[in-house]
């Protein structure tokens, strides 16, 4: 049976992702998830070719998926159905590019507003505890540590933070070099207390995990290979249950958090930007409305004139006060 056009060229389009983009194979499956999906829904409107597709069909999709529910019942939140309309309005304009559309049936489609969900920050007394979490006398411990600190210490991605070889580091001149979304490179500083856990690390812990199957790799888990995603996530998941951290900590929580209280001390926006690799300041910009939120509860909390207290219960009288002075008779 001769596959259809559609998902001939949704496949194409995938390699386009992999190999001229250079998109890690975590985006690529999350938008062939959605891609898959959306020829799924293209072929049972008889349609077979993205040249075919119409706007009326584009619609359908994003009305398809924001009555849809996953498996638990759970309705599709709308950032789902957002991500999915991306990965299709990007595929239907990598068609127009390579000259196989003349149109994008995407064009005219709204796109579902999201609910504004400002990132949770852990307090600085919370990562001072996950820090010190890690049993220092075990490998693993002193390898977690380095994690932690270079996380918090330098507004990792968890994806860079795994990529990571040993070559990145310049510990000597307290830096790090990563390669961030679409490859492109920047080099971070490192604070002193990632420079020592990330020494510790190298000389005492790493030769214990190393096999042959290493290479370069920074972090390693227990085998000798290099540590996964989910591995990372395991570790925070039990540095939180030591430290007894009761809400969810992930890689990207520890990344809010570095964001977050840099501005709290004083960080230029533009320069937050420049250390988390974000291509546009307005991405940034969502820490901002965290450390003013911050700032009100302080200012709520400690300014003498910041509540308003009942009528009747000021001190000094009890009747109300004039803004005159009262003249001698």
């Amino acid at each position: 049976m001769t596959t259809p056009v559609l998902q001939r060229q949704v496949h194409a389009y995938l390699d386009h992702l992999t190999v001229e983009r250079g998109l890690s194979s975590h985006t690529v499956a999350a938008y062939r998830r959605d891609l898959v999906r959306y020829t799924t829904h293209c072929e049972a409107r008889e349609v077979r070719d993205a040249r075919s597709v119409t706007d009326a069909d584009v619609a359908a999709f994003v009305a398809e998926l924001s009555a849809a529910t996953h498996h638990d019942g759970e309705p599709y939140r709308a950032s789902s159905v957002v991500r999915a309309l991306s990965a299709v309005r990007a595929f239907h304009r990598w068609v127009m590019a390579e000259g196989d559309a003349d149109r994008d049936p995407t064009g005219g489609i709204v796109r579902p507003k999201l609910p504004r969900r400002l990132p949770r920050p852990l307090s600085v007394e919370d990562v001072a505890a996950l820090l010190e979490a890690p049993d220092p006398v075990a490998a693993a411990g002193r390898r977690d540590r380095a994690i932690i600190e270079l996380l918090y210490g330098a507004g990792l991605r968890v994806s860079e933070l795994v990529a990571l070889d040993v070559d990145d580091l310049d510990l000597d001149d307290a830096g790090v070099r990563v390669f961030g979304k679409g490859g492109k490179e920047r080099d971070l500083p490192l604070g002193g207390f990632a420079v020592d856990a990330l020494h510790a690390y190298l000389a005492t812990a790493r030769p214990e995990f190393a096999t042959a199957r290493s290479r370069s790799a920074l972090f390693l888990n227990v085998r000798g290979g290099r540590l996964t995603r989910q591995g990372v996530t395991n570790v925070l998941h039990a540095a939180a249950r030591r430290a007894g951290i009761r809400r969810a900590v992930s890689p990207h929580v520890l990344r809010h958090s570095f964001a977050t209280h840099l501005l709290e001390g004083g960080a230029d926006v533009r320069v937050v930007q420049e250390l988390l690799g974000h291509a546009s300041v307005a991405t940034t910009q969502v820490y901002t409305l965290i450390t003013k939120e911050h700032l009100l509860e302080v200012y709520a909390t400690s300014h003498p004139r910041a509540r308003r207290t009942p009528e009747g219960s000021r001190s000094g009288g009890s009747g109300p006060r004039t803004r005159g002075r009262s003249r001698a008779g």
